[in-house]
């Protein structure tokens, strides 16, 4: 049956008779606008944004529609947004897609309809492996990707024992499951919370403390990882068992972590002091289009969603009804990535390198991340070998 899903899919964008290519290139942007977590769907919006100002506003010598749309953090919201957008709005390509659970309910409507969806954060293990399409790229990585790379950095730290803490939805068991793969050491325990309502976190850290664990793990985007890293520092817990994280530290929830983030680092493929002139113009014309906000890997990859789209569109001269020929072109990677360059699996996840960022005050004295080291060139998933597609 799994392998049923991407031949599906393959059979249709072969047999699939030409679309009608109409004047503007016309994009569905899937992500969350509302709710506490409304702050990481307006820095992908801004980014994507941006995006199109550098293009010019225009793909393939067409003008660009997007159309916006909210899934307030709910699979069957975000289904039935996917599906207004194909069925009722005819987009040429879906992108954005926040979380893992989101993703996973609306990805039959695009592959059944032979819709280009590029996902700019949510990277299910299933998307990489038994799910994959022709018809689906990333832009951002497999969920596993980040956190194995901090598997390994605690490896290089000497670290013997951890306990893992994450949310109970898609995304954080896997993420558990990534420090799990590489990490050397003895995982003394793990706990799940539930997701997205569970905000206290004494109960999970009372079990860390008493596990006797030399060291915490712990995935928690937005306003959870504000409270965690809170009650974190309150606990004393600060001074007593290293936090090493992925995706609980970024430019968005920094100003309210302030000082607890000190000292906790992280792992990640984009941060923004990254080399190169294509990543130095992004952050700073995002500093001037949006005063007072920082521009975060959620948007650096959606920004290069964009990109990925307008080479697509590029090599087919905006006949978007050109299906194989923008797949093929998307499969190189054929445009300026913020993070430098990258190629991707035959599983279209990208293949490329993961940093230690940590938390620095800069000259102004404001804190931001900064790059430390290289953990690990070149990363592949390891679930790409489950992907049909060769």
């Amino acid at each position: 049956m799994k392998s049923a899903f991407w031949l599906a899919g393959a059979a249709a964008l072969a047999l699939a008779s030409p679309a009608f290519a109409g004047d503007t290139i016309k994009i569905g942007f899937v992500s969350t606008f509302s709710g506490p977590t409304a702050v990481i769907g307006n820095d992908m919006r801004n980014s994507f944004e941006l995006a199109l100002d550098h293009l010019g506003r225009k793909m393939g010598g067409k003008p660009v529609e997007v159309i916006y749309e909210d899934d307030q953090q709910k699979p069957d919201i975000g289904k039935q947004k996917t599906e207004k957008l194909v069925q009722s709005d005819k987009v040429d390509f879906i992108a954005g897609y926040i979380w893992s659970n989101v993703l996973l309910a609306s990805l039959k409507t695009a592959v059944d309809s032979q819709t280009f969806l590029i996902s700019a954060n949510a990277g299910p293990s299933q998307l990489a492996g038994e799910l994959c399409s022709p018809y689906v790229f990333s832009t951002s990585w497999q969920n596993d990707q980040t956190p194995a790379a901090m598997g390994l950095y605690m490896n290089q730290k000497g670290v013997k024992s951890v306990f893992l803490i994450g949310p109970n939805y898609a995304a954080g068991k896997d993420m558990l499951a990534g420090v799990k793969s590489t990490f050397k050491g003895e995982v003394v325990g793990e706990e799940y919370t539930v997701w997205p309502s569970q905000l206290d976190f004494s109960a999970e850290l009372t079990k860390a403390r008493n596990s006797k664990a030399e060291s915490i793990f712990v995935f928690y985007p937005g306003a959870a990882g504000v409270q965690f890293l809170n009650q974190y520092a309150q606990s004393g817990l600060k001074q007593q068992m290293p936090l090493y994280t992925a995706f609980t530290v970024d430019e968005l929830s920094l100003p309210l972590q302030k000082d607890n983030a000190i000292g906790v680092p992280g792992a990640q493929e984009w941060v923004n002091d990254l080399p190169g002139e294509q990543n130095k113009r992004f952050v700073e014309d995002y500093r001037k289009k949006y005063p007072g906000l920082r521009p975060t890997y959620y948007g650096a990859q959606a920004y290069d969603a964009a990109q990925l789209i307008d080479s697509a569109v590029v090599a087919v001269k905006g006949d978007t009804s050109k299906k194989d020929a923008m797949k093929a072109e998307m499969e190189k990677a054929n445009f300026k990535s913020l993070r430098g360059a990258f190629k991707y699996g035959n599983n279209h996840i990208p293949i490329q390198n993961f940093y230690l960022q940590d938390v620095v005050k800069d000259a102004s004295g404001e804190l931001s991340l900064k790059t430390v080291a290289t953990i690990v060139k070149d990363d592949q998933d390891r679930f790409h070998d489950k992907c049909p597609m060769k």
